[in-house]
């Protein structure tokens, strides 16, 4: 085989308005447009995007005119470029397909699931692709359906690329995370190819895996808080031969710079912490930057979240673009005699027992007629993950809420 090279890049989100600022939406797209100019100047034989290239099934077309600009741009340098659907990106239902189709019928790029084989090959590379199910119950009913569709069949003789969106259940990916971050089994993804180009992860990764290697790009801008300190970047794999591959990061300078102070807030009284914050902004303050104070820790006693000065926090900064501030303080538990009063009283219906222990909870935080409707509602959608109905507790939540 012949020796050659390709990118691979996964989760640009573009049209992504985080914090509804139409600034953070052109930060997505300048990121973008700096991976299609560093890509030609590389000048790769083609670039894998592994999923999520826009945040929403059905971007803006600002959005969408910007992407074809970028697209003509690297097709105009003679360099291909093959896709897969992320979980943004992913089609929303059977009628409309995903936003890949036409970008595909208009040659823009190759959307690999779509095409016969979900593959592409030219004797010397085999790139085999599948679309994204959304979740991990989806994935393993229909992925072995769409193998029997489109069966992969990679070569002996050639360099074989399998690209997905999706997070593996293996030990790498998911210690600290929770159970069902994990969206399939490595079980449903076939041996045999040489580089296994994912998406959906946005901190890089690589580790071995089914003899071959398994790769996460990592995202192009910050998604959220715990990825905002993650270099943000994509890489250049180049092939000598099967076993010989080297795979070099490139890092990305045009990413929104991002701050996040984390304040341990244990026993801290409203008003101190609205102090410490404003003292943390004030000192990390910077032209353009967002800054994320995250408010950690157990309130006292009789103290509430509604009692910080959140406004007071986001006004602390005059040079930064924004002050987002995330709040993971937990109030003071129900009372254990509370507690026991319920578990141990006359009530024998479980459900109701249930209920009162919400009602008693979300009465620390709201008036009793608003507790009693999260009550039932937090009980329902209980009930629903319980039988795994993730499809209908998105449903009840988009209704209730």
């Amino acid at each position: 085989m012949k020796p050659f090279s390709f990118v691979h890049v996964a989760d640009l989100h573009l049209g992504y308005e985080q914090y509804n600022m139409a600034a953070r939406r052109e930060d997505f797209d300048r990121a973008f447009h700096e991976v299609i100019d560093k890509t030609i100047e590389l000048k790769p034989d083609f670039m894998i995007i592994a999923g999520d290239l826009f945040h929403q099934a059905r971007p803006s077309n600002a959005t969408l005119e910007s992407a074809i600009k970028g697209f003509k741009k690297i097709n105009s340098a003679g360099i291909r470029v093959f896709a897969v659907d992320g979980s943004h990106d992913a089609a929303p239902n059977i009628i409309t397909g995903t936003i890949l189709n036409p970008l595909d019928s208009a040659g823009l790029l190759y959307y690999l699931p779509r095409h016969e084989g979900a593959c592409w090959d030219n004797g010397n590379c085999y790139i085999y692709g599948i679309p994204n199910f959304r979740t991990r119950f989806r994935t393993e009913a229909q992925l072995p359906i769409f193998y029997e569709m489109k069966k992969p069949k990679p070569r002996l003789d050639a360099f074989n690329i399998f690209v997905f969106h999706m997070a593996l259940d293996v030990p790498e990916i998911m210690k600290g995370m929770p159970v069902y971050f994990a969206e399939a089994s490595p079980d449903f993804i076939p041996s045999g190819f040489d580089y296994y180009a994912g998406g959906h992860l946005h901190r890089p990764w690589q580790f071995p895996f089914k003899r071959a290697l398994l790769a996460y790009s990592g995202a192009t801008e910050t998604v959220s808080y715990e990825d905002a300190t993650v270099e943000k970047g994509f890489y250049h794999v180049t092939v000598r031969k099967k076993n010989d591959i080297e795979v070099t990061r490139i890092k990305l300078e045009t990413p929104r710079l991002f701050k996040i102070l984390e304040k341990d807030c244990t026993d801290l009284m409203p008003q101190k912490i609205t102090e410490l914050a404003v003292e943390a902004v004030r000192e990390a303050d910077e032209p353009g930057a967002i800054i994320v104070p995250v408010l950690k820790g157990t309130l006292p006693r009789e103290s509430s979240r509604r009692q910080i000065d959140f406004a007071k926090i986001r006004e602390a900064a005059e040079k930064a673009l924004l002050v987002h501030v995330l709040v993971s303080l937990k109030e003071t538990d129900i009372p254990e005699d509370t507690i026991r009063s319920i578990f141990e009283g006359e009530m024998k219906d479980l459900r109701t027992r249930s209920f009162e222990y919400f009602r008693q909870f979300f009465l620390q935080r709201y008036k009793d007629e608003d507790a009693e409707k999260i009550a039932n509602l937090a009980l329902d959608l209980l009930q629903l993950l319980v039988r795994g109905n993730e499809e209908k507790a998105t449903l009840l939540l988009e209704e209730r809420l």
